[in-house]
This record gives structure tokens, sequence and C-alpha cells, in this order.
């Protein structure tokens, strides 16, 4: 991605702002996204003042939906939002990785502690108008998928 290569990086938002940033070293397992959410999702849903009523969207890989994450999920009485096996994928955080990507990539990083301070830095200025636009576009997103059943849209 970066000419002084890439790291990989686990984050949330809400139509507040952006939630916690985190870097993950190796290989992700399911233990150490277990670790992530423990960490860092309930410290973003005070940060982004969610209150009770949030649902946690996530993706269909095999780590977020194995048997100790619903566990942890469901032994800290996290709501999931339902996420059809076969979708297309349409979570608005992948918009959110694109311009974090757009943004560290103008500033040139030339190693990864500085690839890895830029995305912080990076993150913590996306602005929550941004992020607000993301959530709100949402439902247009799906109901286009629907309409189109499953096919190509222009998102």
């Amino acid at each position: 991605m970066h000419g002084c290569g890439s790291i990989m990086l686990w984050g949330c938002f809400a139509a507040g702002g952006t939630g916690a940033l985190h870097k993950i070293d190796g290989i992700m397992r399911k233990k150490n996204y277990v670790y992530i959410l423990k960490q860092h999702l309930k410290t973003s849903v005070k940060k982004l003042n969610l209150g009770r009523k949030w649902v946690f969207q996530m993706n269909n890989d095999p780590k977020h939906t194995s048997k100790v994450v619903a566990k942890c999920l469901k032994d800290n009485k996290v709501k999931v939002f339902e996420w059809p096996s076969q979708s297309p994928d349409l979570s608005p955080i992948e918009h959110l990785w694109a311009e974090l990507n757009k943004c560290v990539r103008a500033r040139r990083p030339t190693n990864l502690t500085q690839l890895h301070q830029l995305c912080q830095e990076e993150w913590a200025k996306i602005h929550p108008t941004y992020c607000g636009k993301l959530v709100e576009g949402y439902q247009k997103r799906l109901t286009q998928v629907e309409h189109f059943k499953g096919n190509a849209t222009k998102y």
C-alpha cells in the first residue's frame, strides 16, 4: 500500500465520529479479535456517547463469527447487526479505510513506525460530519442492493 510497507488496523466509528484505532501485530486470530473488542469497543462507545441503543456491525470474516467472539459479544451484551453470509461488502467502514489511506498516502510515510503514527493522526482528524454521512448513506446502499437483487450498484 505504502512504499514503506503496510500495517493491519482495527477501527470503529459511528455517526458522531471515530472510535479507537488499534494496530494488529502479527496474524489476526480469534483470540486477538476478542482482546481488541475487550480493550476498545466499550471505550469507543463511551467516547462516541452512544448510550445503550447501538448495534455493532462487522463482516462475516471467520474470526468475527467464531464461537469465542460470539460468546464475548453475548457476555458483554453487545447487539450485533445480522449480516447475510453471501452479501456484498457494503460496510461503511470500507469508505473510511479508503479515506484514511488517501490521507496517509499524501503524507508519504517512510517507515512502518511513521506509517502507524500517521494513521493514528489522520484517524483522529476524520471529521464527525464525514462519519455521519457514511452512516446516513448506508440505508441508500442497502436499498440499492435490494433493488438490484444483489447485483452491482454504484456503491
